[in-house]
């Protein structure tokens, strides 16, 4: 017995519940969070296995090797492009009612093991949450679930990919909310929040119940508050200098006059000369930042800010020529160190002022990094509280990452992962009315029951069809090609209609419309209302080449928005 029979005996299927979602978000969430286990794992064995050449001279090479096979896998095997993988989410979800190529379960999990795995300054985050939305969309696809329902299970995919890495469930289903899908509803919540502790449990089961940075509780006291404000200062600036480094980078690549998998082996190795002078930069980079929060990173404040910067580079050359990965882990390395500089420098400029513990500033800079590059305070938040396992935390965090946020969003309007889907107009949430009017097409609303003319009609036998119609307006033909001439409206002959001497000399060629407005069949309802609003029209003609269709009209229009908008927007 195949799934869907026995979802259909168990009363899951086809009724549109909670329940169901919430039963398939469970399977979901189980597979993505075997995904990110099949991801981490990948990388550590490469990295394992890799670190005995770091020593050797000519080991700079292998980041470049590592980014050349990722790229040349994605490109030549799989002809997948190259992305940071968590905006092409967005844009399925956004563009294509959640739709994503099965072979995307796997191709980000191999193309980002080979970069992270060999040294690239990448994450895994990214790539695994395509790779969990890919598990949600063609799990969705095999049930013949619809629409809504696939994006939810993209939604679920995503949480438990991310919640499988960091072992964070709440960030997870943060996450997806907050950045992926952008709406917050209860159909949405529940299942999204299932699947991302299946990925989560399964992710211990698997590889045990760890944090990613573990330290002693730290002391909050009003000195730490208030420098905590002015850190948010330092992330934003971090936030904003790593985003456009990022940008620069992949243009200033695509000027390179070399081969895509050429550029990715010349980044890889820039990377790897680096890392054979700040070896920290290589990779994730957690090891470092782990130090940091336990207060066991020794190296004085110059190196720190230094690093800051070198990895910030080290991503930009990693990503802009080619490599596969994300940003998210970078983002936790970039701002730790900025937050262990600016202790640092503080307790420069003023020492002996009492901030508390150190390692409580590394953690304030990943949240304001996390906060500033994705715009997304709350995933922030719960990132940091869930990979620490400190709750203690919460206040400073919540001011940082807020005030990060916030200033991010006056100098750049969008975060990282949208700025290009906004930029080319593809960035459209569910419930909107631009994603509403986008889904429309004039085919959906086609009147066809109007009265075609002959061009070469007399305007007596013209008489005799207007008594037999209830329309005002008639498009207009050619009688020997059915070519698309023009449109007749009564307002416009009115005059020829009461002169019976030229019912038989006039022709409907002579008195037609031969320039009317007219819309294409594959046009959006935003472009058919914007032609109406421009014509000043209530209908306008469909016309495919130079073949009429039918009439659209303004009425049809609202009247297919009206339940587009209650498909969409059902709880």
């Amino acid at each position: 017995m195949n799934l869907k029979k026995l979802l259909d005996r168990l009363g899951f299927y086809p009724a549109e519940t909670k329940l169901k979602l919430i039963f398939l978000g469970s399977i979901v969430g189980l597979l993505a969070g075997f995904a990110g286990f099949a991801l981490n794992t990948s990388i550590l064995f490469l990295e394992r296995h890799l670190t005995v050449l770091r020593p050797y001279w000519w080991s700079f090479i292998i980041p470049g090797a590592g980014a050349a096979l990722s790229y040349f896998f994605l490109e030549k095997i799989l002809n997948e492009g190259a992305g940071h993988g968590v905006p092409e989410v967005i844009y399925s979800v956004s563009r294509k009612g959640g739709l994503i190529r099965a072979r995307s379960i796997f191709s980000r999990i191999i193309s980002s093991g080979l970069t992270i795995g060999s040294g690239g300054s990448a994450g895994p985050e990214a790539p695994i949450i395509m790779s969990g939305a890919a598990i949600g969309s063609n799990f969705a696809r095999f049930l013949k679930l619809n629409e809504r329902e696939r994006i939810n299970m993209v939604g679920c995919g995503s949480a438990a990919a991310i919640a499988s890495i960091f072992n964070a469930p709440i960030a997870g289903m943060v996450f997806t909310l907050e950045v992926v899908l952008g709406e917050w509803t209860a159909v949405n919540i529940v299942p999204i929040a299932v699947a991302s502790v299946a990925g989560a449990e399964l992710s211990r089961v698997l590889r045990g119940n760890q944090i990613a940075f573990s330290h002693e509780s730290f002391a909050i006291g009003p000195g730490a508050i208030v420098a905590a404000v002015v850190l948010a200062l330092f992330t934003s600036a971090a936030a904003l200098g790593m985003t456009r480094a990022l940008r620069k980078s992949h243009a200033l690549w695509h000027k390179v006059e070399l081969s895509p998998w050429a550029r990715a082996f010349a980044g890889g190795c820039l990377v790897g000369g680096l890392g054979l002078a700040m070896p920290m930069v290589l990779g994730e980079g957690y090891h470092a930042v782990s130090d940091a929060v336990t207060g066991d990173f020794h190296p004085g404040f110059a190196l720190v800010a230094v690093l800051v910067l070198a990895k910030i580079l080290a991503t930009a050359t990693t990503l802009g020529s080619g490599g596969s990965g994300g940003i998210f882990a970078p983002c936790l390395v970039v701002g730790g160190f900025a937050g262990l500089a600016y202790y640092r420098g503080v307790g420069l400029v003023l020492p002996g002022i009492d901030l508390g513990a150190e390692g409580l500033f590394a953690l304030l800079g990943m949240a304001g990094m996390i906060g500033g590059m994705l715009q997304a305070p709350l995933t922030a938040i719960f990132l940091i509280v869930e990979v620490t396992g400190d709750y203690n935390v919460i206040l400073p965090l919540i001011m940082v990452s807020v005030l990060s946020s916030t200033i991010c969003s006056i100098f750049e309007p969008n975060s990282y992962y949208l700025r290009d889907l906004e930029d080319s107009g593809h960035l459209l949430r569910v419930g909107t009315d631009a994603r509403i009017l986008a889904d429309l097409r004039v085919a959906e609303m086609l009147d066809r029951d109007c009265m075609v003319v002959s061009d070469k009609m007399k305007l007596g036998e013209f008489v005799d069809v207007v008594k037999k119609s209830s329309r005002n307006f008639f498009p207009v033909e050619d009688e020997d090609t059915g070519k698309f001439l023009g449109m007749i409206h009564l307002d416009q002959v009115r005059p020829y209609l009461f002169s019976r001497e030229m019912y038989d000399v006039v022709l409907i060629c002579e008195i037609m419309d031969a320039k009317p407005a007219v819309v294409a069949p594959d046009d959006s309802l935003t472009e058919v209302l914007e032609k109406m609003e421009a014509t000043r029209s209530i209908r306008l003609p469909v016309v495919d080449g130079d073949k009429y269709l039918g009439m659209v009209s303004k009425v049809a229009a609202l009247d297919r928005y009206r339940k587009e908008l209650i498909v969409q927007t059902e709880k």
